[in-house]
């Protein structure tokens, strides 16, 4: 994520292509550009505020690359559509995932609303295997939606 904060601003978002070049970079990039150029192209289209950027987000979030995932499930959380419930689910559940993904997935789950999310956020808090911190963040987005 160091890579990203280093940058200022607006800058490297304005140089990307608008909407259906980032289509175009995102799955070009998925495995013979850098690290920073997929993340750019990633955060780029949670950032586009476009429904047709849903689908390669969805695919990002089972990549190889864990920053790829994060930021993923980053951007998703930004577009809040009810589409990637299933993957954000999957991504919460993933016991070998960072612990900041699962909770961005958590986030973007309360963030989408729809009864399936909820459902998803309240299977994990009920399993009592569960990371206790994890399961403390699911208790906290749950009770700021007004939710148990």
């Amino acid at each position: 994520m160091g890579m990203i904060a280093e940058r200022s601003g607006d800058e490297w978002f304005s140089s990307l292509p608008k909407t259906g070049g980032i289509y175009r970079l995102i799955n070009g990039t998925m495995s013979d550009r850098s690290q920073n150029e997929r993340i750019l192209a990633v955060i780029a289209l949670g950032e586009s505020d476009d429904p047709r950027a849903v689908r390669p987000l969805m695919d990002c979030c089972s990549d190889t690359d864990a920053l790829i995932r994060q930021h993923a499930t980053d951007a998703l959380f930004k577009l809040k559509s009810g589409r990637a419930v299933r993957v954000l689910i999957e991504r919460m559940k993933d016991n070998h995932e960072q612990l900041a993904t699962r909770e961005r997935a958590a986030a973007a789950l309360a963030a989408v609303r729809s009864y399936s999310a909820i459902e998803g956020l309240r299977d994990l808090y009920s399993d009592e295997d569960e990371d206790p911190m994890l399961r403390s963040f699911v208790a906290e987005e749950l009770q700021r939606m007004r939710i148990r």
